[in-house]
């Protein structure tokens, strides 16, 4: 904390404020914000350079604007580094499913920028070994490289509505250009788009269709999750459709999953019907990729 203090103090100098012009300019921030609690007294900027007084994180911010720096340099003088606070993201289980923020855009980073000519992306390659140069860029540069507009999302730990296909704790891209739900019969589970949803209750991946003026939120068959049709657009807005997804494999632990109270079976349109969800006419009834793998 000390070597921090003389840090901030060699800022201070090399820009020829005295203590006096700090606490002017966080007087003048304080105003502006109507809040003392970015006022910073000379004593108390005495403690902080030459004590190892840490400021709170409004004197921090008049700081950070009074010496005209970046609050991640700041943070930096203290060993704290905010672009790395994604790294320790598996200390936390949140069990309900959201979106993932994005990370602070003015952070450099390492990306690629000369590939070998040989790297064929239909074959399995080490990715490492086929990058021949890398170089530093701002992260907001990449936002002119995106053609379309992203949502990312993370699949809660405990929410299982598309399991076994997508995994809890999985992070998914959502591709907000395609929010239209798509009816037909789709040949495998693989071929029909998965939607991710905002509900009153939050947020889900799960696959879709419309009835009349309701939208069918339909589990994977595998899964524990009950069928839910929901008003639309009032209680359920489809975001996007799910285009990518990142999930582990290899290293999951035993998924204790209940077993559905009510058997349900597939009709054409691939929604789960139960008796209390009857289907709204008959159809011939047509197995699941699942199903005609059990029965040979």
């Amino acid at each position: 904390m000390l070597s921090a203090g003389v840090g901030l103090r060699k800022i201070r100098e090399r820009l020829g404020l005295t203590m006096r012009d700090v606490e002017n300019a966080s007087a003048r921030i304080a105003s502006l914000h109507g809040s003392e609690e970015y006022l910073i007294p000379p004593s108390r900027l005495s403690d902080i350079e030459t004590k190892g007084v840490v400021p709170s994180v409004y004197r921090f911010y008049s700081l950070a604007a009074t010496y005209r720096k970046p609050m991640r340099q700041l943070l930096l003088l203290y060993g704290l580094d905010p672009a790395s606070a994604s790294a320790d993201w598996a200390c936390s289980h949140p069990s309900h499913s959201h979106v993932a923020d994005s990370i602070d855009e003015e952070t450099l980073y390492n990306v690629p920028l000369k590939f070998d000519p040989g790297f064929d992306l239909r074959e399995t390659s080490d990715l490492g070994r086929m990058i021949q140069q890398w170089g530093v860029i701002p992260f907001s540069f990449l936002n002119h490289l995106a053609t379309q507009n992203y949502t990312y999302a993370f699949i809660g730990t405990e929410d299982y509505t598309m399991y076994p296909l997508l995994q809890p704790g999985s992070f998914v891209q959502v591709d907000e250009s395609k929010r239209r739900v798509l009816g037909r019969q789709w040949r495998s589970e693989y071929e029909r788009p998965i939607y991710f949803v905002e509900t009153r209750e939050g947020f889900v991946c799960c696959w879709c269709s419309l009835r009349y003026n309701s939208l069918v939120l339909q589990p994977h068959p595998l899964s524990s999750t009950p069928v839910r049709v929901l008003r639309h657009p009032q209680e359920a807005e489809v975001i996007g459709q799910v285009v990518g997804v990142a999930m582990k494999i290899g290293d999951l632990r035993h998924l204790e999953i209940p077993e559905r109270r009510v058997l349900a079976r597939s009709t054409t349109d691939g929604l789960l019907t139960t008796p209390d969800n009857p289907p709204a006419a008959e159809t011939p009834e047509i197995r699941s990729a699942t199903t005609r793998r059990t029965a040979g």
